[in-house]
């Protein structure tokens, strides 16, 4: 076995077609995680879920920094399992000798990180003796990945130091002063799971207040056009609201041509929407026109067939 290891992740990621680092990790452009940063986890949600993508979400964690609103980065990931002597004895003589790796199972997913990664930490939802970061390994993380952070499946200790970090930003079960006891590692960047929700090596991280969510690398493009722009028409409904011109119940059900008209002649004339002009309504407006009404399940149905896999297993 081998930690780390370029074949196996590439393996893994195999509809991934961009640029990789030097481990084989996908490597979503910066432009897409900058997009990214403006969305909200519900507009990144539908597009995953429609497509099939239905355990991406989890929102059962605490977080440090309230006053950093959104972190978005690059999965690094690490799956813990409770300690197995023969096997830890191991994995760690195998590691410092043939990996040339120093210390113990909680630092090694921190040697190689980067600007905008985010360490996943599968730590199987163990507080007690299970904290693999504190106040030491925290600002390591903040000083490497410069405004990433972790996400663990399990406890952190040190709160009070890592709530002083402001460029990183911490998601956690829970706290306990026991440090790092009884957990080996048993996979680095390998598949892992936080709660409910699945992580693979290089998806992009968004965490908000209301959690975080993982988004497959090659679907990071895509879902970041259909989540901005969902965003777009609810700047233009919640304008329409206010303004009285439409009720609730229409502008969340599928929209009448004039609606779509209206929608579309606000886009290329506000200013509020300048941000998104990149963007292109025109397939949505001339289905509108010829009557095409797209419905939730329609929706599903058209991403379950794009997700489908090429080949026959």
């Amino acid at each position: 076995m081998k930690f780390d290891c370029r074949d196996d992740i590439i393996q893994l990621t195999p509809l991934w077609k961009g640029e990789r680092f030097p481990n084989g990790r996908p490597r979503v452009p910066d432009d897409i995680l900058r997009r990214i940063a403006n969305t909200t986890v519900e507009e990144m949600w539908m597009p995953l879920y429609v497509r099939g993508y239905k355990y991406q979400f989890e929102g059962r964690l605490k977080r440090s920094n309230p006053d950093m609103p959104v972190m978005v980065g690059r999965a690094v990931t690490a799956v813990y399992m409770p300690t197995r002597p023969d096997l830890a004895n191991y994995l760690l003589e195998y590691a410092h000798k043939e990996e040339g790796r120093k210390g113990n199972f909680n630092q090694w997913p921190l040697e190689d990180l980067v600007e905008d990664d985010v360490v996943i930490l599968d730590m199987y939802d163990k507080v007690r003796e299970g904290c693999p970061l504190g106040g030491n390994l925290s600002t390591l993380i903040s000083n490497k990945t410069k405004r990433g952070g972790a996400i663990v499946w399990g406890g952190v200790r040190d709160l009070d130091q890592i709530q002083g970090i402001k460029n990183a930003q911490f998601y956690y079960r829970d706290t306990d002063p026991t440090p790092f006891l009884e957990s080996m590692l048993v996979g680095l960047n390998v598949p892992c799971h936080i709660g409910m929700a699945v992580c693979m090596p290089g998806d992009v991280v968004l965490g908000t207040a209301s959690g975080v969510i993982f988004i497959p690398a090659h679907l990071a493009e895509t879902c970041v056009i259909d989540a901005e722009k969902s965003h777009a028409r609810d700047i233009w409904g919640f304008q329409r609201l206010h303004e009285g011109k439409y009720t609730a119940a229409q502008i969340d059900s599928a929209w009448e041509v004039g609606m779509w008209e209206d929608f579309y002649d606000w886009f290329h004339t506000a200013p509020e929407a300048e941000p998104y002009r990149h963007l292109d309504f025109d397939k949505e407006l001339d289905d509108a026109r010829h009557g095409i009404i797209r419905t939730f399940e329609d929706e599903m149905n058209e991403g379950q067939r794009l997700s489908q896999p090429s080949t026959r297993w």
